[in-house]
């Protein structure tokens, strides 16, 4: 750029037919190196004099010869953009704190139906002052209209829904006996069983109506497809009772998980452990665990609690004393004063 600039201070002090006839030379010269180079090269410097001379001089069109007025204009916009992204790169709204940001992401992922004006209000209750413009920028944008998930589904309808299943226990003589179990899938609970050699349709609709008397019968009734339960009278029998069946796929015991997986803690904790002489020997066996089970074993998905709750036994109750349930198989631990 010094080269331009220093033959422009010279002319300043040279007569008007000195400075035409440098300035013929000059073009001349330009219009060679305009036939040689097709596209010339231009730096920032460059770009910045012509910004400069198109501020200080009038005619500043005239003396271009190698890019257009309209490319100068340009280079002066881009170059105003760029001044005031760099003059307001420290103003603007404060951002908020990575705790804030993700309390927002979090709330919005949990609650799908929520807008940014309840996120907003939630935040003011938990402390935070934060305006419904920044949740709205933070919230997780959904592809799709909400829906809930099948854990939130099936949450909301556990406590309508009982899962009933066979299972089957051999005895000394050889002989195979059939325990049915209905269990209820909010605590885990047993609510019913009952054993028998020869198990109908009949039979097993009468011990649904037994183990939900008084209009106690649940919403939903979840089950496998055993030719029992899908004998006509048996589907008959539940559908008056206003019970809604939820039948599992074929050959898909992991539809019904719960009965599934109550049946092996029963083999594994009890029946693996003894033989059974007969149905009355077994409905006493099975009497004890049950017991044991609803009110003392504890389960994973319930906190390590029990079927029906057990009361937290601080110190002060007494020292711990060992109580035997199913002839010693089990133990439960209770303070005592």
């Amino acid at each position: 750029m010094l080269r331009l600039v220093i033959p422009l201070l010279k002319s300043l002090f040279t007569d008007k037919a000195s400075l035409a006839m440098e300035n013929l030379a000059l073009r001349q010269q330009l219009a060679v190196y305009e036939k040689a180079i097709s596209r010339p090269r231009l730096t920032n410097r460059d770009r910045f004099f012509w910004v400069l001379l198109r501020k200080l001089c009038p005619g500043w069109e005239k003396f271009l010869l190698i890019v257009q007025p309209e490319t100068v204009v340009k280079w002066h916009r881009r170059g105003l953009r760029l001044f005031w992204r760099w003059k307001s790169r420290r103003r603007g709204r404060p951002k908020v704190s990575d705790e804030i940001g993700n309390l927002i992401r979090e709330i919005s992922r949990e609650n799908p139906t929520w807008g940014a004006p309840r996120i907003e209000a939630e935040l003011v209750l938990l402390g935070y002052d934060v305006s419904e413009s920044t949740v709205a920028r933070y919230m997780l944008r959904l592809k799709q209209p909400p829906s809930p998930t099948w854990r939130t589904f099936l949450s909301n309808h556990v406590s309508d829904m009982v899962g009933i299943d066979f299972f089957t226990i051999p005895t000394a003589t050889f002989r195979i006996l059939f325990c049915l179990i209905v269990l209820s899938h909010e605590r885990r609970k047993i609510l019913y069983f009952n054993v028998s050699a020869n198990p109908t349709a009949e039979w097993a609709a009468q011990q649904i109506v037994q183990a939900f008397p008084y209009d106690s019968a649940p919403r939903y009734l979840l089950r496998d497809r055993d030719t029992i339960f899908q004998n006509p009278y048996f589907m008959a029998r539940i559908r008056n009772m206003g019970i809604r069946e939820v039948i599992c796929a074929p050959q898909s015991p992991w539809q019904n998980p719960y009965a599934e997986r109550v049946i092996g803690s029963i083999r594994r904790e009890c029946l693996n452990f003894m033989i059974i002489l007969n149905e009355n020997h077994v409905k006493r066996i099975l009497k004890d665990y049950f017991s044991y089970y609803n009110h003392w074993r504890g389960h994973q998905s319930l906190g390590g609690n029990a079927p029906n709750p057990r009361e937290i036994e601080p110190p002060e109750k007494g020292k711990i004393i060992s109580i035997p349930h199913v002839g010693g198989l089990h133990h439960v631990y209770r303070r005592v004063a």
